[in-house]
């Protein structure tokens, strides 16, 4: 190898972080390919495992400076995270029963399914934000509970954030995908500090049920994490002086992914297909 285990470990970690900090959000969908591609990690559930710790560590010290400045709607946060949680739990107990090439293979196909979600611009709703309470529970929580539960679920089956389809991922304000924006119409800004609330949980309940099950590299996972502190700080330095040209960044990360995508899809598929 070029690099050591290490070292690879840690600028894989600089790397999500750096994106992370420099569009907002998706750099963690890049954790899973560069610990099994990069970093060596032999077992696509261990690099599932010691990814979902990178995540939730990374969602929470984004979260503590979101929920200082009041960025959080946290009646519909904790709905969204209960159900998610669920989810969460049930995906990860899923996606461990599952062949590693095979879940290798789905996770390539979500890559590109995200760039491409990326991409194509998509009207948000007008409808302002009412807040959950007695006389709007009758419609948010089903709204609440459904997402979170099936956001939860995949990102309890994948091991990421699962911000992609909580909040906004593009740099214009109509830009949006499904979830927590839409189920309860919040303006971007809260939408971005609230849905970390359910990142945060997902990422912890993932992680607890891949540990458990010895399915986590503590060690990898370190200096992965330490490695996307370095990189977030960067990153972020760096948004503040391109903050112009943030929908060209969210393209160009959009098109890496995708390319990353079909790299997944074309090393599972040769695993899954190879004769025994």
């Amino acid at each position: 190898m070029i690099a050591s285990p290490d070292i690879a470990s840690v600028g894989s970690g600089s790397l999500v972080g750096f994106v992370l900090g420099l569009i907002g959000g998706g750099g963690s969908i890049l954790a899973v390919p560069l610990l099994v591609y990069v970093v060596g990690v032999a077992s696509p559930h261990v690099a599932i495992g010691t990814s979902s710790v990178a995540v939730a560590l990374s969602a929470f010290s984004n979260l503590v400076g979101h929920a200082r400045v009041g960025n959080v709607r946290w009646p519909c946060a904790i709905v969204f995270s209960l159900a998610g949680i669920a989810g969460a739990a049930a995906g990860s107990a899923i996606g461990k029963r599952f062949d590693g090439q095979k879940l290798l293979l789905l996770f390539g196909l979500l890559m590109i399914v995200i760039a491409v979600m990326m991409l194509v611009r998509r009207k948000g709703h007008g409808t302002q934000f009412r807040p959950l309470e007695r006389a709007t529970a009758g419609t948010l929580l089903p709204r609440l509970l459904g997402m979170g539960g099936a956001v939860g679920g995949m990102s309890g089956f994948f091991g990421i954030g699962g911000g992609f389809l909580l909040n906004k991922v593009g740099g214009d304000p109509d830009q949006v995908v499904p979830g927590l924006m839409a189920a309860a119409r919040m303006p971007m800004i809260t939408a971005i500090g609230s849905s970390l609330v359910a990142v945060t949980a997902f990422g912890i309940t993932t992680a607890v049920s891949y540990a458990l099950s010895g399915l986590v590299d503590w060690h990898i996972a370190a200096l992965f994490v330490a490695g996307g502190v370095a990189g977030g700080v960067g990153g972020t330095l760096l948004a503040h002086r391109l903050a112009t040209h943030k929908t060209m960044l969210t393209r160009v990360f959009a098109g890496i992914v995708a390319v990353v995508g079909l790299y997944v899809v074309w090393r599972g598929y040769g695993a899954v297909v190879a004769p025994a």
